[in-house]
């Protein structure tokens, strides 16, 4: 099912001024979940069969796609996209490619899980895009190679089956499979050109490999957090304090816009299990005179329970990583951070492991999302 139906079609040519002024999108159903395909996760296009006019490596970029109608090097014209040559038939007699005939790449997502949307993205290529596209899935445990991936053994599901797309849109189409995958094929046919390819979905953990690791970070991205939802989202989305790694700039944390009353900021996250928290940290790495002020974190078990005052209200430094080793062991399933009266964090890190029950039932999530 797609989502931007209207916008195939061919779009019209560059006509100068803002490149992305007759860009098409839609509201997506699935764009606040994770992208399960962000290079920051770890992702990476690991082969593609053609790469003529430009890399594979452009399709996990974060930033939008950029356009520069100048630039053109000794192949053609440059786009911020992944670009296969024009295919061709087999002779005078047969110019045209044939129907079976297609380009594909091979994407390792940087978090098993399960897709619930794909956004294929052909910005800027107005009359060098697919005809259509398709994406298959996978799930093959370890680090495969290329040739492991293609081997015939491997079992390949169709999540969008053959669809045509549009020039210089967002083609965003809903995803129904209930499975568990660590690869994508994405095929363009015949040829031509995408911008950027994302991959919604949840992450669904490995749990023996949680289980190895004993304590761990339950509120991080790849361990299967998330955010619930956050009371401001005005410079940077509430997401990025629970991405691998320190902030490396200002905008790669949270910020809010400035307060003018009484109240304060917050963001509520569901753990990746019922678990139990020991330590805390809080970091406003980048943020110096925009940082949060003060913070206080709360934790609840299940849906419905209290909320319970894990960390009394703190004072924040501005570009600083704060820990907190709790006196007790907290259990809960969802954690709320609120801050005082503004400003931003840049991430937030909560150790432990999860109870008896939340193993449990990650056991019972990985099993049935197996495929």
């Amino acid at each position: 099912m797609t989502a931007t139906a209207r916008f195939t079609g061919d779009a019209n040519p560059y006509g100068g001024g803002d490149p992305y002024a007759d860009y098409r999108t839609a509201d997506l159903p699935f764009t606040d979940l994770v992208d399960l395909a962000d290079r920051r996760l770890g992702a990476g296009v690991i082969a593609a069969n053609d790469e003529f006019f430009a890399e594979r490596e452009n399709l996990l970029k974060p930033e939008p796609a950029e356009f520069d109608p100048e630039r053109f090097g000794h192949k053609g014209k440059i786009m911020d996209g992944w670009e296969t040559r024009r295919r061709r038939g087999t002779g005078a007699g047969r110019p045209h490619p044939t129907d079976e005939d297609h380009d594909w790449a091979l994407v390792r997502l940087g978090a098993p899980g399960v897709v619930r949307g794909i956004v294929v993205d052909t910005a800027h290529f107005r009359g060098n895009y697919p005809q259509a596209v398709s994406v298959e899935a996978a799930c093959v445990p370890g680090s495969p190679s290329p040739e492991e991936l293609l081997a015939p053994g491997v079992k390949w599901t169709t999540l969008l089956p053959r669809t045509a797309v549009g020039g210089h849109a967002a083609n965003g189409f809903v995803v129904a499979a209930e499975q568990r995958v660590t690869h994508l094929r994405v095929n363009q046919h015949p040829d031509g050109g995408i911008a950027r390819l994302r991959v919604y979905g949840e992450i669904v953990p490995d749990p023996a490999w949680l289980a190895a690791l004993g304590t761990f970070d339950l509120v991080a991205l790849e361990n299967g957090g998330t955010v619930e939802d956050a009371s401001d989202r005005f410079y940077s989305p509430a997401t990025n304090t629970i991405r691998p790694g320190r902030s490396r700039k200002m905008d790669d944390g949270w910020e809010t816009r400035r307060r003018r009353d009484r109240g304060n900021d917050w963001i509520r996250y569901r753990l990746v299990e019922q678990a139990e928290i020991r330590a805390v940290e809080i970091d406003t790495a980048y943020l110096k005179g925009n940082s949060a002020g003060w913070a206080s974190l709360c934790a609840r078990d299940g849906e419905g329970g209290d909320w319970t005052e894990v960390l009394p209200r703190t004072r924040l430094q501005p570009d600083t990583n704060h820990r907190f080793v709790l006196p007790e062991a907290v259990r809960a399933t969802h954690v709320r951070i609120d801050i005082f009266p503004d400003g931003g964090i840049s991430r937030l890190r909560l150790f432990g492991s999860p109870t008896r029950e939340g193993a449990a039932r990650l056991v019972a999530r990985h099993r049935e999302s197996a495929g």
